[in-house]
């Protein structure tokens, strides 16, 4: 089997990131999210924590001289991140990565497969008050609060809109099945898929 990269862009609570994950475990393949901040930062010998604090954040006007060029710390934080996705696909490995407007960062490698994954709000909020024990209101808020930063920070980088289908091979609706269930369904296509190309 030949390369496949595996983009994985999601609404907070949706489950996307376990999808990714379970779809990680299934092809048997890494999965770069927030620890490719890590191996940035261990690779560079800079503080990870300081990385984490501005990720997925759109610029903020706080800038600094890169390389002889004016960036805000998010910018630079960012191209590291979409240089360490374009330096791994361009290694011949087949991964999964989540978020970081990898969908865009890869749109014209024939390796990629998109995935944007959306849930109802209903179910996204109870998943939220289950995972971190809050009540509704505040789920709710933390939900709207993340989905917010990752639309902005998205929308900054990316020519294409966050969630827009137009954008993505596969968008789905976790909350009709259940994540494990979608993650299975997705296994299965992506696996037909990869098969067709092969003959």
């Amino acid at each position: 089997m030949g390369q496949f990269i595996i983009s994985v862009g999601r609404e907070y609570g949706s489950g996307g990131h376990e999808i990714a994950s379970i779809l990680s475990e299934k092809f048997d393949i890494p999965m770069y999210d927030r620890n490719m901040l890590d191996q940035m930062a261990e690779k560079n010998g800079i503080d990870s924590e300081e990385l984490h604090k501005h990720e997925e954040m759109k610029h903020q006007g706080l800038h600094r001289t890169v390389r002889g060029h004016s960036s805000s710390i998010q910018d630079t934080i960012a191209q590291l991140q979409f240089d360490f996705i374009r330096n791994k696909a361009a290694s011949g490995e087949s991964f999964v990565v989540v978020g970081r407007c990898a969908e865009n960062v890869l749109r014209d490698n024939p390796a990629l497969i998109s995935i944007f994954v959306r849930g109802d709000e209903e179910a996204k909020t109870e998943r939220i008050c289950r995972l971190y024990k809050l009540n509704k209101l505040e789920a709710k808020a933390k939900m709207f609060r993340h989905d917010k930063k990752r639309k902005a920070y998205h929308n900054y980088y990316s020519k294409m809109k966050w969630g827009d289908s137009r954008g993505y091979d596969f968008c789905v609706n976790s909350s009709l099945m259940g994540v494990e269930a979608t993650a299975e369904a997705l296994y299965k296509m992506i696996s037909e898929f990869l098969k067709s190309k092969e003959q």
